[in-house]
C-alpha cells in the first residue's frame, strides 16, 4: 500500500481539538457531565432468532418493501430502514458450524460453506464454473479473470493498474473476482450488487476477504463522493445504464475521477443479437452527449475516459441534453440525495483531477483536503495529520474517523493509514462531522459516508477490526449508543476485535454494553497517561 512518510503535514491527531468538537456537538455543561459519568447497569442481550442469521436492517425491512410496488428503478433495493423503536435489539447469530475464515490469500479461491450456507450460489454459476462445492468448502474460480485484466491492459495502457489506477468500483460484481485479482495488481477496487436473488454474492465476496458492499444503482446517489474511482467495471451488470434519460450512468459519471476509465462489457447471455446493436447504438449515443471519450472496443468490451475538464461540456450546442448541473450542487452531498439527470461539474481549479500516481499519493496531501468546510485552516490542518507513531498501537489509536478493516492475514496495524500489511480498511466518514470521504479516495484508499445512528449496509459478520475514535461522545447527544454498540456487533467477525478511544465518561458506560453484549473487553490509559480524560476500550468477541 505504500510507504508512509513523515512529508505529510497536515496537523497531528489532537485531543483537544477532538474534545472540543465533543463538547460543541454535546452542549454539555457541567450537570450533564455529572450526569455522563454515572454507569447504567445493562441487562445481557438475547440472542436473536437463528432466522436473522443474515439480517441487514434496513435491506431486510420487510414492512416497507412490501409497500414498494416496482423495482424497476431499482428502488426496491434502497435503504428503508426500520422506524424508531423497531430497530435491532438482540445478537444476531452465526451460523452452526461456522469457522474462523480461511487467511488470505488462499481465501480468495475457497471458503468454509458452513460460514454462508447457501446450495443457490452452486446453482446459480455452476453453469459457469465459477462456483462448486467441495467437501466443507466453496471453490471459486478464478479463471479467465487475470487474462481479462491483460486485455484491458493492452487495449488501453495508459490505465496503468497499481500506479495511474488505484480505486476502482465494481458494479454487479458477484463473488467479486474482478476485485479480488486486481488485489495482487497492487488496486484496491470496492465490490458493489444489489441484494436481490443473488443475495448472498456479497456476502461470498467478504468471505473471502475482498472488499464489497450491498449497494444498488437506484432512485438515490449511492454514498461514494464525487471523482472518486480511477476506473469504474461494469460487466454484464444487468444495468440499463441509459434509461430516464441516462441518469444511471450520469451517476457512474458523478464517481468517476476527472480523466477516469469506464469499462462496460455487455450482457451477451439471454439477449439476441439485434437487442445487443440497439444496446450499443445507445450507450454510444449517450457517452458522445456527456464527452466520454471511447478509447477502444474489441468483440463486447468497450472502455471509455471521462474528460479531465468541463470544456468539452460548455462548447456543446446549447440543446443538447443532458445539461450540466446548477453550479449550486455539492457533487459530495449523497446522504439520502436523489438522482440528478445532469453532469456534474468538475472543479475549475482541477481538484480530484492534479492527484499523483500511487504510491505517491497516499502521502502526498490532496487539494481537496483544503475545500473541506471547517472552522479554520488549522483546524484543518490539525484533525487529518497522520500519525507517525504507529509502534505505539497497542496502548493509542490513531484515527479522526470510526472505520471498519477487514484482516486478511494477522493485521499488525489500524486505521486508514495502515501500510505494509496485508489487509484493507473500509474507511466510514460519520455523516456529523467534516466530510473527509474525496481526501480518502484522493489518496488511494476506500470508504463510505454512514450515520451512526442507523445500520450500516452490510451483512453480518463482516469485519475482523472495528475501530472508534471520538464516536459515541459525538453521537450520544443524536442517538441511543447502545444501538450502535449492537450494530458492531453485528457486522463483527466471531474472534473479531474492537478498539474504542473515547472520553473517560463514555468508555464506562460502553464497557458495561460490551460485556452485556458478551464481549470480553480490557480498558487502558491513553498514550498521555492515566491523568487523561481519554481511555481505550478493547474488546474481544470470542467464537
Amino acid at each position: 500500500m505504500g510507504i508512509m512518510t513523515n512529508d505529510f503535514i497536515v496537523g497531528e491527531f489532537d485531543e483537544k481539538l477532538i474534545e472540543s468538537v465533543v463538547v460543541n456537538v454535546n452542549g454539555s455543561n457541567e450537570k450533564e457531565n455529572r450526569e455522563a459519568g454515572k454507569v447504567i447497569k445493562v441487562e445481557n442481550f438475547r440472542a436473536c432468532d437463528e432466522s436473522m442469521g443474515e439480517y441487514i436492517p434496513c435491506l431486510d425491512n420487510v414492512d416497507a418493501i412490501s409497500r414498494f410496488n416496482s423495482s424497476e428503478n431499482g428502488g426496491k433495493y434502497e435503504r428503508r430502514c426500520p422506524e424508531n423503536g423497531k430497530g435491532l435489539d438482540c445478537l444476531v447469530p452465526w451460523p452452526k458450524g461456522y469457522k474462523l475464515h480461511i487467511p488470505w490469500p488462499k481465501s480468495r479461491d475457497e471458503v468454509w460453506f458452513d460460514n454462508v450456507p447457501h446450495t443457490r450460489s452452486v446453482e446459480d454459476d455452476g453453469s459457469q464454473n465459477r462456483i462448486s462445492r467441495k467437501d466443507d468448502k466453496f471453490i471459486i474460480s478464478g479463471r479467465g479473470v487475470d487474462q481479462y485484466l491483460d486485455q484491458i491492459s493492452k487495449m488501453v495502457p495508459e490505465i496503468e493498474f497499481s500506479q495511474r489506477t488505484r480505486v476502482a468500483l465494481d458494479i454487479g460484481s458477484g463473488v467479486a473476482s474482478f476485485g479480488a485479482y486486481l488485489m495482487k495488481r497492487n488496486v484496491t477496487t470496492l465490490s458493489i450488487d444489489s441484494k436481490d436473488v443473488r443475495e448472498n454474492h456479497i456476502q461470498i465476496a467478504l468471505e473471502r476477504g475482498v472488499p464489497a458492499m450491498v449497494a444498488a444503482f437506484g432512485t438515490g446517489r449511492l454514498p461514494y463522493p464525487s471523482q472518486a474511482f480511477d476506473l469504474i467495471h461494469c460487466s454484464r451488470c444487468r444495468i440499463n445504464w441509459t434509461r430516464d434519460d441516462g441518469i444511471l450512468l450520469l451517476e457512474a459519471n458523478r464517481m468517476l475521477r476527472a480523466g477516469g476509465y469506464f469499462i462496460w462489457e455487455a450482457e451477451t447471455i439471454y439477449k439476441d443479437e439485434d437487442k445487443l446493436v440497439q444496446q450499443w447504438k445507445e450507450m454510444e449515443d449517450f457517452t458522445g452527449r456527456i464527452c466520454w471519450e471511447l478509447v477502444n472496443k474489441e468483440g463486447y468490451i468497450a472502455i471509455w475516459q471521462k474528460p479531465l475538464n468541463n470544456s468539452c461540456y460548455l462548447t456543446r450546442d446549447p440543446d443538447v441534453q443532458p445539461s450540466l448541473c446548477d453550479k449550486e450542487d455539492n457533487p459530495d452531498d449523497i446522504w439520502y440525495v436523489n438522482l440528478k439527470a445532469c453532469i456534474t461539474r468538475l472543479p475549475e481549479n482541477g481538484y480530484g483531477a492534479n492527484i499523483t500516481n500511487w504510491p505517491a499519493r497516499l502521502h502526498s496531501p490532496p487539494d481537496r483536503l483544503f475545500s473541506i468546510p471547517m472552522d479554520a485552516d488549522k483546524s484543518r490542518r490539525d484533525l487529518y495529520k497522520a500519525d507517525s507513531n504507529i509502534g505505539r498501537y497497542s496502548k493509542r489509536i490513531h484515527c479522526c474517523f470510526p472505520h471498519e478493516q477487514q484482516e486478511h492475514t494477522k493485521c499488525d496495524g489500524y486505521e486508514s493509514w495502515i501500510w505494509r500489511v496485508d489487509c484493507w480498511v473500509m474507511n466510514v466518514v460519520r455523516l456529523s462531522g467534516p466530510n473527509t470521504l474525496p481526501v480518502i479516495y484522493d489518496r488511494g484508499l476506500i470508504g463510505v459516508m454512514h450515520d451512526w445512528c442507523e445500520p450500516f449496509d452490510t451483512y453480518p459478520r463482516t469485519y475482523d477490526w472495528l475501530n472508534a475514535a471520538g464516536l459515541f461522545s459525538v453521537e450520544q447527544k443524536r442517538c441511543n449508543i447502545t444501538n450502535i454498540m449492537l450494530e458492531m456487533d453485528r457486522i463483527l467477525r466471531p474472534g473479531g476485535r474492537v478498539y474504542i478511544r473515547d472520553i473517560t465518561a463514555v468508555i464506562d458506560q460502553l464497557q458495561e454494553i460490551a460485556k452485556a453484549i458478551g464481549w470480553v473487553t480490557f480498558m487502558f490509559d491513553s498514550g498521555e497517561g492515566p491523568h487523561s480524560n481519554w481511555k481505550l476500550l478493547t474488546c474481544e468477541k470470542r467464537l
